[in-house]
């Protein structure tokens, strides 16, 4: 009861991690004129979910929470890094990586203080799914609900940005979100690749991404 009731803390809105200050790639596409009714946002819930964090951010995430060693974690960051083709996206994830393990840190949580530690010495990037992976086996967190609340918060965040942008109601994202649960824990049992074959291919969602990082006037930082 009490692992799920700590993923039911980490999948909170309300948790302090940093994530209200990225759209990942949303206000990029908006801009570039993309519908987000009910089924077109359940779209691109699903493209995100199988190119992106199936393959790529997933697995990172599992390798972090079976890691044995601030080693092995620094593996998981360098493989997410070079997997992540955007710039504004690689700093967006290690942006919230460290928000993450800056807010265990000052709640007294986790294994918070040698994340930190590692961060500042400049041997962990520190991205996103890293950082989860390695918080969450040390607060108790099984590796499935670990996995699950992943995918939870990679498209409850990409509806948040929807709905902060204007372009989405809230009825509107929790039909997109009731649509695609079943995808997500689908895809949570997909077998883990090694690190070296780890791999997010969303070509428009990229293009997006580098389009709104010369916009002059922009309300998230990607």
């Amino acid at each position: 009861m009490s692992d799920f009731l700590t993923a039911l803390q980490q999948s909170d809105n309300m948790f302090p991690n940093g994530s209200f200050a990225f759209s990942n790639g949303v206000e990029g596409m908006a801009a570039l004129g993309q519908e987000f009714d009910a089924e077109n946002l359940a779209g691109i819930f699903e493209a995100v979910l199988l190119h992106r964090w199936a393959e790529c951010d997933r697995i990172a995430l599992v390798h972090a929470w079976r890691a044995a060693s601030v080693a092995e974690l620094a593996q998981a960051d360098r493989a997410l890094e070079a997997a992540t083709l955007p710039e504004t996206l690689r700093k967006g994830s290690k942006n919230n990586g460290a928000a993450l393990v800056e807010a265990h840190f000052r709640i007294g949580s986790g294994d918070a203080s040698r994340l930190k530690s590692a961060l500042q010495a400049g041997i962990l990037l520190g991205h996103l799914p890293v950082m989860q992976g390695a918080l969450w086996r040390v607060l108790g967190m099984d590796e499935e609900k670990a996995i699950l609340t992943s995918g939870y918060l990679t498209v409850t965040g990409l509806g948040s940005a929807a709905i902060r942008l204007g372009e989405a109601g809230a009825i509107t994202v929790q039909k997109a979100l009731h649509k695609i649960l079943p995808l997500i824990a689908e895809l949570a049992w997909h077998p883990v690749r090694p690190l070296d074959a780890i791999a997010g291919a969303l070509p428009w969602l990229d293009l997006a991404c580098a389009r709104q990082e010369a916009a002059p006037l922009r309300l998230f930082a990607n």
